[in-house]
């Protein structure tokens, strides 16, 4: 099987780091029920991952009900799991090569939400390879969700995957779309259904735990300049404010993002705070079809 332009190394890193993420994944997954703390979670599987050898692509997602993405823990939350929709985003990488996939843990007996996420996804994976275009794919997920009588989130979507890039070209769209780009042998990319029973739009809200680095800066604070040199150490990958053993690292964190040395990623909620489930896969786009590298977390792998 010919990956196009990855060399060996490259495709083993992306493997190893997709093994590495669903042994994670699989645990988490059971660690999620009532009564539990968000952050236990998290920090559960994020130092499972570290443990392995491998890296953070970027922080947790824990999203409940209307959250669809950019929501992790704070250092100090103590908010714990109710009768809810969970979903889990988990972000590994082996030098820089990433693995990106989530599940969907849901306790607010709605089944058949997270159902049409997960089948949408599977169809999408059959639909997917050397010259597809996107836009194809998208309606293969678009198709599966409204035939389940919900609705894609249209303002969200899939990406590329590429060394300490956790989110690149292609984008993947949730909806079906006119003469877009072909998919290509040796793309690794993400692609992740978002199912809803709302209009099917996100919004940014005010909370936010997860930032980036976006350049350098020369900050007089102290606390700025000290979380400044842990940041770096993060190869440009998102981070949680919760991994800076900064003094204050709120503080830091603001000064930083008015020197436009980092950016915050606020949390996304879906616009009617209706239930949003998610369902992801990291594929490899080879010559002659695709290699998904987190097979393991969906009833249908």
């Amino acid at each position: 099987m010919s990956h196009g332009s990855l060399d060996d190394g490259a495709v083993e890193s992306y493997r190893e780091a997709g093994a590495v993420l669903v042994e994670a994944m699989n645990e988490a997954r059971e660690m999620v029920e009532p009564g539990r703390a968000h952050l236990e979670v998290a920090e559960w599987t994020e130092d499972f991952v570290r443990e392995q050898g491998a890296g953070l692509a970027f922080p947790v997602n824990i999203s409940v009900d209307p959250e669809a993405s950019h929501a992790t823990p704070g250092r100090d939350d103590d908010t714990t799991f109710g009768d809810e929709m969970v979903c889990l985003d988990v972000g590994v990488h082996v030098d820089g090569y990433i693995a990106d996939a989530a599940v969907t843990v849901d306790h607010s007996g709605t089944p058949e939400l997270v159902e049409a996420a997960e089948m949408a996804l599977e169809a999408a994976v059959d639909e997917a390879g050397p010259g597809v275009e996107v836009g194809v794919v998208g309606q293969a997920i678009e198709d599966v969700i409204r035939g389940y009588g919900y609705t894609p989130v249209l303002n969200l979507s899939g990406h590329g995957v590429q060394r300490y890039d956790a989110h690149t070209g292609p984008t993947v769209p949730n909806r079906g779309v006119d003469r877009s780009v072909e998919l290509e042998p040796g793309q690794a990319v993400a692609i992740e259904p978002f199912a809803t029973d709302g209009r099917g739009k996100v919004g940014e809200g005010t909370d936010e735990e997860i930032f980036e680095q976006t350049g350098s800066a020369s900050v007089r604070d102290r606390r700025a300049r000290q979380a400044l040199e842990e940041i770096e150490a993060f190869d440009d990958l998102p981070f949680a404010a919760r991994w800076l053993e900064s003094d204050r690292a709120g503080m830091a964190l603001r000064r930083l993002k008015q020197a436009n040395a980092v950016k915050g990623y606020p949390v996304l909620k879906e616009s009617d705070d209706a239930l949003v489930s998610q369902a992801e896969h990291t594929i490899l786009v080879t010559d002659d079809g695709v290699e998904v590298t987190t097979a393991g977390i969906h009833g249908f792998d």
